[in-house]
């Protein structure tokens, strides 16, 4: 594939932050044991990591603004570029050592979403998309799964936890869609939850209560994959609402329909 050199800028600045971040994962294990734990150490991993991307970005362009989670948002100068940056999403998976997290870098033009990259430095699998020009794994062409029905398909979602997110409307929705489809799965890390959609390894996915960061890389991907991504209204604001539902097309509409199911009244 042929990469556009902002996305060139893109992928240099995630595989920087990945070996920072291979190398911190390869000592969590270790300070599992320890009477302090990890947290501390994994927050540090956090912030290097977005310093490391905000660097390498900021240089390549430096009037652009610049959103990431462990960071002032910075106004770029230029007005129509942002870059949308979460430097560990899956945190929670990094801190018990379980493979399964992602650096996720979006750039906007506009209010658009133009270019994409979600890396897992766990398993180097890089998801790359420019608007236009197509999804990649590894430079692989990625299409969304084919699956019409819901009764064939692996949904993917997210669940809220200790403190975060409305718990019994989650588990109304997930009753509700658990007994129409194939199977569940929550791997804990939105922006990796959306690859798998683009890749076809998910047939759909949907989640409340998530952060720009989370969710812009993910939204291109699954779009120039051939798949739909938008709010639960079916609306475009997923980074003001902080809510996704994402499938082809036929899935889309079918698990939108599920998650939105009324309660029966006895």
């Amino acid at each position: 594939m042929a990469r556009s050199a902002l996305l060139n800028v893109m992928v240099q600045a995630a595989f920087k932050a990945g070996k920072s971040l291979a190398r911190d994962f390869g000592e969590v294990q270790n300070l599992q044991v320890s009477l302090k734990g990890p947290g501390d150490y994994v927050s540090q991993a956090d912030r290097k990591a977005e310093k490391l991307i905000r660097e390498d970005l900021m240089k390549a362009r430096p009037t652009y603004g610049f959103l990431g989670e462990e960071s002032d948002e910075i106004i770029g100068t230029d007005g129509a570029h942002r870059w949308i940056v979460d430097p560990l999403d899956g945190t929670t998976n990094f801190l018990h050592g379980i493979p399964a997290f992602a650096i996720s870098i979006a750039l906007e033009r506009n209010g658009e979403i133009v270019a994409a990259v979600v890396l897992n430095p766990a398993t180097d699998e890089l998801f790359t998309a420019e608007r236009g020009g197509g999804a990649f794994l590894n430079d692989r062409r990625l299409r969304v799964a084919a699956r019409k029905n819901l009764s064939d398909a692996v949904i993917g979602c997210g669940m809220p936890h200790l403190g975060r997110g409305n718990h019994g409307k989650f588990l109304i929705e997930l009753r509700h869609v658990m007994g129409e489809v194939a199977g569940m799965r929550r791997l804990g890390s939105a922006s990796l939850d959306l690859a798998y959609v683009a890749a076809g390894r998910f047939d759909g996915f949907w989640e409340r209560d998530l952060a720009p960061w989370d969710l812009a890389a993910g939204i291109l991907l699954i779009r120039e994959a051939g798949g739909y991504a938008t709010d639960l209204t079916g609306g475009s604001a997923m980074l003001d609402t902080g809510t996704v539902i994402a499938g082809n097309e036929y899935i889309h509409k079918a698990l939108s329909e599920v998650v939105h199911r009324p309660v029966p009244t006895r």
